[in-house]
């Protein structure tokens, strides 16, 4: 395979995760404002810019933080580059860029969904809409990752397009719980108070994992559990473990493909031993801030390492 080809899959899932994964905060922002005063409302979507690592950018368009600037500015701005509107168009633009490897039903799925999502953004969602509006972003994930299980060969174009997806889904989830553990919570004073336990729960529903982990596990929902269940839990399939060891076995069925192993395989070694040897305990004595800021530096590495070993810019 060509590695611009490898590129395109690659990316294609990466974009589309982002996409999934912004209307999934939004959602969890939506649900968390609706019962906050004003104040505290424009709190709640201020950490959700700063989630999507857009805050920057926003605060250079506004000098406030409301909830239909804030959702507008992530799903259709057209001069916000992490919007939704521009990051399903790199998904459509990759889509075309493989269109020699994926299915038919994958095309369909991209090109159908990129005209719907088009056409929802071509005026300034309100209120009214914008639960709505959440619902297709998300109904077209689904049906792009159905298409692909679905009807895609397990060949090296399948295994670099699910790389793209498990590595994308473990830098959101990561980044999701630093931004609660850094900027959610406004003050230690309300560690283990009803605000905290809201903020988190709000975490599980971003990762549709409210329902999950109340079904795996008995422990009221608190720091501990939410991090052992989105970091070590490999029973979901959102958790940090989860997405690494999928991660591997991908990147295990190209180094088949291709008869050698590169430097990402040697870094996603590293990744598994370091997570297991860290375990619970070794979170919280190193700190969570710093377990995952060293997570994230990893999972970085190891997207440039695949880029180098399967020459996608070659």
């Amino acid at each position: 395979m060509l590695g611009r080809t490898a590129n395109a899959l690659f990316w294609m899932f990466r974009y589309l995760e982002r996409v999934d994964n912004t209307a999934r905060m939004l959602d969890a922002g939506l649900r968390m404002a609706l019962t906050r005063d004003l104040v505290t409302s424009e709190e709640e979507w201020r950490s959700v810019i700063a989630a999507a690592g857009q805050r920057r950018d926003y605060e250079r368009r506004h000098a406030t933080y409301t909830g239909v600037q804030a959702w507008n500015f992530m799903l259709r701005d057209r001069d916000n580059p992490g919007s939704v509107l521009a990051n399903f168009g790199r998904v459509r633009d990759n889509a075309r860029q493989s269109r020699n490897v994926v299915t038919s039903e994958i095309w369909q799925a991209v090109n159908d969904s990129w005209m719907q999502i088009r056409d929802l953004f071509a005026k300034p969602v309100g209120e009214q809409r914008v639960g709505d509006v959440l619902g297709v972003i998300r109904q077209a994930g689904m049906l792009v990752h159905g298409a692909i299980i679905g009807t895609m060969p397990r060949d090296e174009a399948f295994h670099f397009a699910r790389a793209g997806t498990f590595i994308e889904r473990a830098d959101n989830v990561a980044r999701l719980l630093d931004i609660k553990y850094y900027l959610l919570l406004p003050s230690l004073n309300y560690v283990g108070s009803s605000l905290d336990t809201g903020q988190w729960d709000s975490v599980l529903r971003a990762v549709s994992g409210d329902r999950a982990y109340r079904w795996l596990n008995t422990a009221r929902i608190d720091a501990r559990g939410i991090v052992q269940f989105l970091v070590f839990d490999t029973r979901f399939p959102r958790s940090l473990a989860y997405c690494h060891t999928a991660l591997r076995e991908h990147l295990d069925a190209i180094a088949r493909v291709h008869g050698h192993e590169g430097a990402s395989h040697a870094l996603m070694r590293e990744a598994a031993q370091s997570l297991e040897e860290t375990g619970l305990e070794g979170v919280f004595e190193r700190g969570l801030h710093e377990f995952l800021i060293g997570f994230l530096a990893t999972n970085a590495r190891v997207g440039l390492a695949i880029a180098d070993d399967y020459r996608f810019l070659a």
